[in-house]
């Protein structure tokens, strides 16, 4: 889904700008906005013209009405010219099959052209008053010592009961202690046949005390053999009802052992409960060994107004350390939310300061954090972010010309935590964003239509209370949004209740459904649903898997008239 903003000029580069030319509905058609999701590509090859291109054609054979895509098309600033060549063949290859050329952009939830430019935009999780040490003109965390994860090499155990784990599922049937196939050390734990349990899970947890708003990254190794699906694998921190670490790995059915990391902020909580394993797997096994937790020190420490640096001594507050002066600016020369396996940065001391050789001080900052297994979010409130969006929507007018504009608005999975939103109503603050992101658009474009993505606007999805890593809630946010968006309604089963919910509400609606399946079931029941809604207008067949095999198929059943067929 980088440094402070710079001004960039366009690539010098003639742009042919080709607009796609919307197949005119028939008096006839039940739903005249028939659109294609192309997603998966990002022109930074010629060969991705050639991909997307057949599945223009495809969509152009099969009465289809246009196409929305990513493409990057919120960085324009930041493309090389070969990019504005690719872009402008696949423009006329939707012009050439009668298609509508529809940009998505301005992601929150996954960072997008925010984080392009300045990567201090993320949202930001507060650590507060970590204990550091002073040392050869240094400041190093000073770590809980009682901070561990019992027997995380899996030594001690009773039969297939490993000692000092809450529980692990159905020893000596699905979990075993194996000691011939382990990591280090004369033991590994195996999980197998899954299907032994009801819910096809296997897993392994501990109870771990930790402290309150501090920085922790969890580690394991693990190896793989046949396991299927292997995408069902995760490990997971889970503190009340809540999870403090949603992160997916990409594991290989089969592989040897391989380290895996995550980082995770305790928030509130004192004790947090760390699983691994399979929820719903079908076949194969995996072993798990050497599990192991660290707190951490400022490792991507963002740096903005909203995410301030602080020091003290530590009796809190008596002496308040000032950056610059006193120690050295605090950053990560190694900033990656991805790459979280390394060293988290000490603090250098200034020698004309006040922080003297041998003495604890107390340090708060604010760090990003990714989950799923490509997200990390934005801030909503802070100023730069809609001059970012200002400046790129621009250079799409200038470019695509568009006439329609989709809004990559889902999945914002944090916020409320920094000093720029904390305390504000989220669900306004997000009704604001997307408010101000029409506006934008509409400056450029000034009788855009515009789609939105409907999860963070639908209080039968994602428009919720206790969602992912917001403080906050995002309930009521539909009350603080334009009447005149279009809802782009999605989710993997038909959800009737959502599609009432924005009729009632007098939004007009896209279907985007199919999401990889093996047939258009979904679909279906998706068509039926919408029937009995108002305002809806069309339908999106909408891959994430670059899955365009059912494409003709589904341009027939969404032309069909439900007539008995």
């Amino acid at each position: 889904m980088s440094d402070p903003k710079p001004r960039l000029l366009l690539p010098l580069v003639v742009v042919v700008v080709l607009l796609g030319a919307t197949n005119s509905a028939s008096a006839d058609d039940e739903y005249p906005d028939r659109f294609v999701w192309v997603f998966g590509w990002n022109l930074t090859q010629d060969s991705h013209v050639g991909e997307i291109t057949k599945v223009l054609d495809t969509a152009g054979e099969n009465g289809f009405t246009g196409a929305m895509f990513s493409l990057g098309l919120d960085t324009l600033c930041k493309k090389p010219p070969e990019y504005f060549e690719r872009l402008a063949k696949v423009q006329a290859a939707c012009k050439r099959n009668g298609l509508e050329f529809i940009p998505a952009i301005f992601s929150v939830g996954y960072g997008g052209a925010a984080l392009s430019h300045n990567r201090n935009l993320a949202a930001g999780i507060p650590v507060r008053n970590a204990p550091f040490l002073v040392r050869n003109g240094r400041a190093t965390l000073m770590p809980d010592p009682d901070l561990a994860i019992i027997n995380g090499g899996f030594e001690e155990y009773n039969e297939d009961r490993a000692v000092g784990f809450r529980f692990h599922d159905q020893p000596g049937e699905v979990s075993f202690i194996d000691n011939d196939i382990r990591h280090e050390g004369d033991a590994s734990l195996r999980l197998e046949n899954f299907t032994a349990n009801e819910h096809g899970h296997g897993r392994v947890m501990q109870v771990v005390d930790v402290r309150p708003h501090r920085c922790y990254r969890v580690s394991m190794w693990v190896k793989t053999e046949r396991l299927e699906p292997a995408g069902r694998f995760m490990i997971q921190v889970l503190a009340g009802s809540r999870s403090l670490a949603p992160k997916r790995f990409k594991i290989e059915s089969t592989s040897g052992w391989q380290k895996y990391s995550l980082v995770f902020n305790s928030l509130e909580y004192k004790q947090v409960r760390l699983y691994a394993g399979m929820w719903g797997g079908r076949s194969g096994k995996f072993w798990v060994d050497d599990w192991s937790i660290e707190e951490l020190g400022p490792i991507n420490v963002l740096r903005r107004d909203g995410t301030p640096v602080t020091v003290t001594d530590e009796d809190v507050f008596l002496s308040d350390y000032k950056e610059g002066k006193d120690y050295a600016p605090v950053v990560d020369p190694h900033y990656s939310p991805y790459r979280i396996d390394r060293p988290a940065p000490s603090i250098e001391i200034l020698p004309d300061g006040q922080i003297e050789e041998g003495e604890r001080i107390l340090v708060n900052w604010y760090h990003s954090l990714a989950i799923g297994t490509s997200q990390v979010s934005v801030c909503m409130a802070e100023p730069e972010l809609y001059e970012i969006f200002d400046h790129e929507m621009k250079r799409i007018a200038e470019t695509v010309k568009p006439k329609r504009v989709m809004l990559n608005m889902d999945e914002i999975r944090m916020g409320g935590t920094c000093r720029a939103c904390g305390g504000r109503d989220m669900a306004k603050l997000l009704g604001e964003c997307i408010t101000r992101q029409v506006a934008t658009v509409r400056r450029y474009v000034p009788d855009a239509e515009v789609f939105i993505w409907s999860d963070m606007l639908d209080p039968n999805h994602n428009a919720r209370d206790e969602y992912f890593l917001v403080d906050g809630d995002y309930t009521g946010s539909w009350d603080y949004v334009p009447r005149d968006l279009t809802i782009a309604v999605w989710g993997g089963k038909p959800r009737p209740e959502s599609l009432k919910f924005f009729a009632d509400q007098g939004f007009k609606m896209l279907v985007a459904c199919y999401y990889d399946a093996d047939d258009l079931e979904s679909t279906r029941q998706w068509k039926e649903a919408a029937r009995k809604a108002k305002g809806v207008q069309g339908f999106m067949y909408t891959p994430w898997q670059k899955k365009y095999e059912l494409l003709p198929e589904f341009g027939d059943l969404i032309r069909k008239e439900e007539n008995g067929e």
